[in-house]
This record gives C-alpha cells, structure tokens and sequence, in this order.
C-alpha cells in the first residue's frame, strides 16, 4: 500500500473513531489494512503512533486531522504531534496555520485545567471548594439589560437589582453564545457570577460547545492587565499573559475572541471612557484596541452602563445581566452545601425572612449566609432580620474565622480594645476610599490617614487585597459591598448627623445602613460595631437618628426619593412610633400635585420584596399610632403574601384606595370605610362573578365612586342595584368609552330602557 493511500485511510479512520464504534472499523478496513496496523488504529493514541512512524501526513487533510482530535477531547494528542514533527519541506503558509492550530488546541488544553473547577466565592475569601463550574452555571439566571439605568453610583446597584428581580425573564444560556454575537455586554452586582459566566464560556469553547469558528479565545482580568500599565497594544499584553503559548505570534487580522473581566476594577476607566483625555498610561489603548475585536466584557452595572457609549465599533451586540442562582439553583446549592442538621432552618430561613429570601439570589450572600446559620447554635429564624444584620453577620464572621482565628465568642473578641481599633481602621479606609469614590488605591493613599499602615499591612489583608505590579503595589477591598458597610459603619461612629446629610454618596449609598446601626435590640450583634471611637458618644444618644430622619423628610425635591428612604431607614433601625418620630412623620411636607394627605402606599410590579416588608413595618406602625393614609395604588394582579399583608394593613385607615387591575384577594374583604374609590380597568373584560368577589365589598364602603369599565362586560345592569344598595353618596361610571352616568336615575334609565 503506498503512502498517499495510507494516509487517507488513516484520515477516514480517524473520524471513524468519533462514533467508537471500534468493531464496525475493524469490519471495513479488514481487507485493506494488516491485522497489526488495524490492531494498533483504534484508539487516537495508537494513531498517533502510526503517524509518528510514517511522518508522511498530507497536507490537504492537516486541518481535518487536527479537527478530528479535537473534536474526539485529545487536544492534548494534537499539542504532542506538533512537536514530534518536523517536516522541512513546508511552506510559510502551512507553518502559519500549524502555529496557529497549536495554540488553538494548547487553549482549549488549559482552560479545562485552570477554570474546570472553580474556587467557590466565601465571604471575603477566595477559597477552594472544588465546584464543577458547568453544573454550577445551569442555576444562573441571566436576564436582557439594554434598559437597566445608568448610575455613577456603583452602589445603588443593591437597590436597583432587588427591584429588577421581581420582572426579569430569563434568558437561555444558549439562545446568547450559539448565536455568536461579535460584542457581548455582561453586567450584575458583585458576587453575582459574571466570572463563573465566562469561565463557562471558556470551557465551552475548550470542548467545542460555542464559537466553532473562532480560532483563538483570551481570558483578561482588569486587576492584572492594571499591573502592566506601559503596554501599549494587544500583541505585547498577549505576550505577557500567554507568554508560553502565542510566542510573539500577531494576532491581527485572525478570529479572535477576548474575554475581558471586571471592566469596573480597571484603574482607567475613565481613560478609557474618554480618549480625549490626556492619558500617561498606553495600556488604555491596549484595552481600546480589543474593540476591533469579537469581545466579551463583563463588569458591574454601572460600568457596563458607561461603556456602552463608546461600545460603537460594532452595532450587532447584546448586553446582559447575571441575577445569581435561580431558585433551583438556590435548593441545590443548601442541599450541596449545608450539614444534615441544619439544612431545614436555612431552608426556613430563606422562606420567612425577607432579607435572606431577596439576597439568596446572589452567590456571595447565599454563602455567607449558610455558613453563619450552619455554625450558629441559636435554632431561630431571625438571623437576619434587615439588610444591616446581614452585612453586620458576614463582616463579624469573616473577622473571627478568617482573621483572628480562634473559637472566641463575638462578645470576648470585641472586648479586647485592640480588635476595635483594628475594625475602626478597617473602617476609615474604607469610608476615605469610597466617598472618593476609589476602588483602587495605593499605599500612600492610605497611610495619608493610617500612619502605621506600613508596619500592619499584613493585618489588613483579608479585608483588603494587596495587588503587585512592575510599578508597585496597590490595594482594593476583597469585596465592594462589604467596603460600602464599612463606610457605613465608620461614619456611624465618628460622623455627626450633619456630616452624614452633607455627603451625598453616604445618603444615597448608605444611610439606611447608617440608621440600621441604630438598631437599639439588644440580641442582635450589630451592638458590636457601634462603640469603636470612646470618643464620641452619638451612639447612645436617640436624638442622633431623629436628627437625620428630620433632615432626610424635610429635605430635596425628590419627593417620591426621600418617602422610600425614610421608609427604608426607619425600618433598618428598627424604631417605634414615639412622640419624636411621630412629629418628623407629622411634618412631611404634602407633593404639591396631592392635597389631601402626606403619606401613600403603592403596589406594583417594580418594587422589591425587600421594600414591601420596610412599607410593612412602616404602616403597622403608622395605622397603629391612630394616623390615617392619604391613599393605597394597586397597580399588580398577583399579590404575593408580603404585599396582602401591606394591603389588608393599609385598608384598615385609608382616605383613597386606587386599582388599576382586576384582583383576586382570595375570600379576603376589607372592613373599613373609605373616602374615595377608584376602580380604573377598563382595558380589562372581568366577570361578573370576579367583580362581586374582589371589588364590591370595597364599593360597599366607599362614599364616593370613580368607576371606569371595559366595553365588552355584560352585567352594566347590576350596578344599579348595587350602588343604590351600598354607602356611596357620589360617584360617576364611564362605560364602553363614552358613556358616563352621574346619578342613580342616569343609571336606571339606561338599564332599564
């Protein structure tokens, strides 16, 4: 058999081995090959054998051969027969696309090995747990974000995201990387899984999964690519990151994709952003320069947000958002993660605590939070009761298993004045980087207002990441939520009221945590964290959170802005109504487009859970004091339990009740009177039966009556009998678009004609 028809026999057996079907290629090949050379082509690896020996592969069929292996997970075989060739009879054309097959296959070599199994997220901590990343990804939810809101501040993404989590669809892994998109947009909140996306995406792509045609696929990450601040283009960075693979290789002109991480933690960015900009540091080009680029870029919302406006070299892109585990998700990382014993009260635990139920959504919360329940020996369900007892349990925990390091009890740790110190200067650091708004910072930065930080550097690690670069060292906080609590709790601690309010980033970012600290319950820890400085003594004094509820209500234009905030901080501070906060309630100002009242509730589909259970505690204790509400919007067709619970307390002392949807309130009826009833759904045909069950008991109450119908119900003639029967003394009713009735006798003569 000569050579030429050698090697194409090896070529069709080769992708015969795709299908493992060993006997049915021994069947076919029996008369053309020997027994020997058939016995040693079954496996990929005898192939090889072969082929080192005849080392007479044709060069029309290189690419299939590389393909085959490929594609049969022996990247690895590939890699080993590039360098036990050498044939020095090839052309430069032929020795380009060798090298740039080799690379190719040594890619989808390493990408397996490094992010097959990833580090799972603890708090603060980047530790190994030997999660497979593939069966992690499917619980991800990932949702469309070309209208999530631009923010300069990165920490109202909390907020943001609580509300989105109520209306997102989720979007299949598959529908947005096999379609191939030449730019893709991934933003969410930290600890969310942009990281583990892209990951994913690598070993897709390793395995053949997605980009079958992109050649080449690099992975940066923004906090390394910033230690090399003087690189100028992409070749040279390639250079530095894969050094051992691309070999001064130019990339220009060939399918390359980036994975570009963290775009929020590059020290440039507004260089970036701005190539007006006199800039000193070529490596903002490097990172421009990946635009030409098929890319993939993820970072946090406000990041992604700001980049899109200079995300033009390509106008077929997709931006996204990581929303965290789903709920299966959420089931089988407790299941995976938490001991037998303690599996039902974490379960509990994310089903009554609004809180936890919210935040479950986000691996990094989820994380902390089983891991602090599990290692509790309280059986209660009341961990984490507000947003602040969150952060307030994770930051305590981080700081007696990961920096101190010993089994004391939180009580005896904080007992020793040197651990205080230590949080308060945690703390400061924090809050200096962050009302400038800093996510990086140097050394000199720090000891501005540290002076022994140089000699306890190494004290602070844990809390704090220190970076290397060719130019020094530079640090970042592990987490950026957690830098945004510890801003909060220093300025709790060494800040007055008014130093609060004057600061517009601690008042939109962290002022309802800043009240939180206010929380006066002596079973929760955050007792801990509001005595560091023996030098002020706000914390023992109610007039300090009285102050700044004051100034919030009676402050700005922002109506709607400063009724949340207020409503937020109250219940983060767990207060009652006593005569103080009874007075500032008293005196908030009425919008100037409503002059009946001051105080309202609406539901709807844009607010979170989160929010409905700060309204909750709000009203019990505002229908409590005896204070009427000037109106209740219902604008939702399913109520969940937290938001019937709001309405049925809102009912019960309320001037005007407004619905824009049918509702189905489950056998519920109110029982108080009211003003003014606005039932306004006539963009929806509703039943008789429907109308009686939900909406008459209210029409029953009410003195006056604003009623609008679809055109299309046919029982117009009840309404007479039913108002003439209940307490309305006025109303009006438009019917079929048009027709409006005043008075009963309108209403009979039309019914009756």
């Amino acid at each position: 058999m000569d050579d030429k028809k050698y090697k194409d026999i090896l070529l069709k057996i080769a992708v015969n081995l795709l299908d493992r079907d060993v006997e049915a290629i021994k069947f076919y090949y029996s008369k053309q090959i020997g027994d020997a050379d058939l016995e040693r082509i079954t496996t990929p690896i005898k192939l090889i054998q072969i082929l080192e020996q005849r080392m007479v592969l044709g060069i029309d069929n290189y690419s299939s051969f590389v393909e085959v292996l490929t594609k049969i997970g022996r990247s690895d075989l590939v890699i080993y027969f590039f360098e036990i060739s050498n044939s020095p009879n090839k052309d430069s054309n032929i020795s380009f696309k060798k090298d740039l097959l080799k690379m190719s296959a040594e890619l989808k070599k390493i990408y397996p090995n490094y992010y097959g199994k990833i580090g799972e997220l603890q708090p603060l901590l980047k530790a190994s747990a030997n999660v497979d990343l593939i069966q992690k990804f499917i619980d991800l939810c990932i949702v469309d974000a070309v209208n999530a809101q631009i923010d300069a501040y990165f920490s109202v993404e909390r907020k943001e995201f609580l509300e989105k989590q109520i209306h997102y669809t989720p979007i299949p892994y598959s529908d947005i990387f096999m379609k191939e998109k030449p730019v893709i947009l991934i933003s969410g909140i930290a600890g969310i899984g942009k990281t583990w996306l892209l990951r994913k995406c690598l070993l897709d792509w390793s395995n053949d999964l997605i980009w079958k045609n992109v050649e080449l696929v690099f992975y940066l990450e923004c906090r390394r690519i910033n230690q090399y601040p003087y690189i100028s283009n992409i070749n040279d960075l390639l250079n530095v990151f894969y050094k051992d693979i691309v070999n001064n290789f130019n990339i220009s002109n060939h399918t390359a994709l980036f994975l570009i991480d963290g775009l929020d933690e590059f020290k440039y960015f507004n260089e970036l952003l701005n190539p007006s900009l006199t800039c000193n540091y070529p490596i903002v080009n490097a990172l421009a320069e990946i635009q030409k680029y098929r890319h993939v870029i993820a970072g946090r919302v406000y990041a992604i947000d700001q980049y899109q406006s200079i995300s033009t070299e390509h106008s077929d892109k997709l931006t996204i958002q990581v929303m965290g585990f789903n709920e299966n998700g959420i089931n089988n990382y407790v299941e995976s993660h938490v001991i037998e014993e303690k599996k039902e009260l974490v379960k509990t635990t994310l089903k009554e605590s609004s809180i936890a139920k919210a935040m479950a959504s986000v691996p990094f919360y989820l994380s902390s939070m089983c891991k602090i329940i599990s290692d509790s020996k309280k059986m209660d369900t009341n961990f984490f009761l507000t947003m602040t007892d969150l952060y307030t349990n994770i930051f305590l925990y981080f700081l007696r298993k990961h920096i101190i390091k010993n089994n004391k009890l939180i009580y005896e740790i904080m007992e020793n004045s040197s651990n205080k110190k230590y949080i308060l200067s945690i703390c400061k650091i924090a809050y200096k980087m962050f009302v400038n708004n800093k996510i990086i910072f140097s050394k000199d930065e720090i000891q501005a207002f540290i002076n022994d930080f140089d000699k306890n550097e190494g004290n602070f690690f844990g809390f704090i990441e220190r970076i290397e670069t060719d130019l020094g060292c530079y640090y970042q906080f592990a987490h950026l939520t957690i830098m945004e609590f510890c801003a909060s709790v220093y300025a709790y601690n060494c800040l007055s009221s008014d130093e609060i309010m004057a600061n517009e980033r601690l008042k939109i970012s962290c002022l309802s945590m800043i009240c939180g600290l206010a929380n006066k319950n002596p079973n929760s820890l955050l007792k801990f964290l509001v005595n560091l400085d023996s030098s002020k003594k706000h914390y023992k004094e109610s007039s300090f959170l009285f102050s700044i509820l004051d100034r919030l209500i009676k402050s700005g234009d922002r109506e709607d802005f400063h009724h949340d905030l207020f409503i937020e901080c109250f219940y983060e501070s767990q207060s009652s109504f006593n005569d103080e906060i009874k007075s500032i309630v008293d005196s908030k100002k009425k919008p100037k487009w409503w002059k009946r009242g001051e105080w309202s509730i609406s539901i709807h589909d844009g607010k979170s859970s989160y929010f409905t259970s700060c309204e909750n505690y709000f009203i019990n204790h505002y229908v409590k004091s005896g204070r009427k509400l000037s109106f209740l919007s219902v604008d939702k067709n399913i109520l969940s339990d937290e938001e019937k619970k709001l309405l049925i307390q809102c009912s019960t002392n309320v001037r005007d009740v407004r619905f824009y949807r049918p509702n189905n309130f489950d056998g519920w009826k109110p029982k108080d009177k009211i003003e003014m009833l606005k039932i306004w759904i006539s963009d929806y045909l509703i039943t008789k039966k429907d109308f009686e069950e939900n909406f008459l008991p209210w029409i029953n109450l009410c003195k006056e009556l604003n009623l609008t119908l679809h055109k299309d119900i046919d029982f117009i003639n009840e309404f007479y009998e039913w108002i003439r029967c209940s307490n309305v003394k006025k109303f009006w009713i438009m019917y079929h678009g048009k027709k409006i009735f005043y008075n009963l006798d309108e209403l009979k003569n039309f019914t009756t004609r």
